[in-house]
């Protein structure tokens, strides 16, 4: 990730998450853009992981207000995984046991370099209650340390009307899973 972005791009993406904040304003009804603007310009690294997340196709937006911290939560509300972090595996360990036709990289460490977090399955099942998403894609989500020390990782889709979360070996990557991210600032 850079590690800075210029007033001008500053000032871009906030009027960007202005105008998405604003145009889908049923996924934050209790929240106003001045609240969100307030807790960025006190944040300017959060601005940096926004950035990131935006160039990579994620389309961040706000999802909620976290009850106990009050920070604002930001996640990738694209309607399918960001085509920016497609075909990698779960994780480093995962990645470093493949064989051959190794990817690229890996979901935990994007997401870190990006300054920003896996969705867990509550989270992306909450995501899913606010739209739909990954309709022809699938999600790597945050896997417990239980299942990861059994070698799976669990990823999610929303198919038939539904929303499935299912598992995977770590290792495995396709060109329609990536993963997505949230933020909170």
């Amino acid at each position: 990730m850079k590690n800075k972005i210029s007033p001008q791009q500053r000032q871009e993406l906030i009027h960007l998450l202005q105008a998405r904040f604003e145009k889908n304003a049923r996924r934050h009804p209790d929240l106003e853009w001045s609240e969100v603007l307030v807790r960025l310009q006190a944040a300017p690294e959060k601005l940096r992981s926004l950035a990131e997340m935006e160039r990579t196709g994620g389309e961040p937006d706000v999802i909620g207000q976290d009850a106990k911290s009050g920070e604002i939560v930001f996640a990738d509300c694209s309607p399918e995984t960001p085509k920016g972090r497609v075909s990698v595996c779960y994780d480093r360990a995962g990645m470093d046991s493949r064989k051959e036709h190794k990817p690229a990289d890996n979901a935990i460490d994007m997401a870190t370099a990006m300054g920003a977090e896996l969705l867990t399955e509550e989270e992306y099942l909450a995501l899913q209650k606010l739209g739909e998403f990954d309709t022809k894609t699938w999600s790597w989500l945050w896997t417990p340390d239980e299942v990861r020390k059994l070698g799976g990782a669990i990823f999610g889709d929303r198919r038939y009307g539904r929303v499935f979360i299912y598992h995977n070996g770590a290792q495995s990557y396709f060109a329609a899973r990536g993963f997505r991210c949230s933020l909170r600032v």
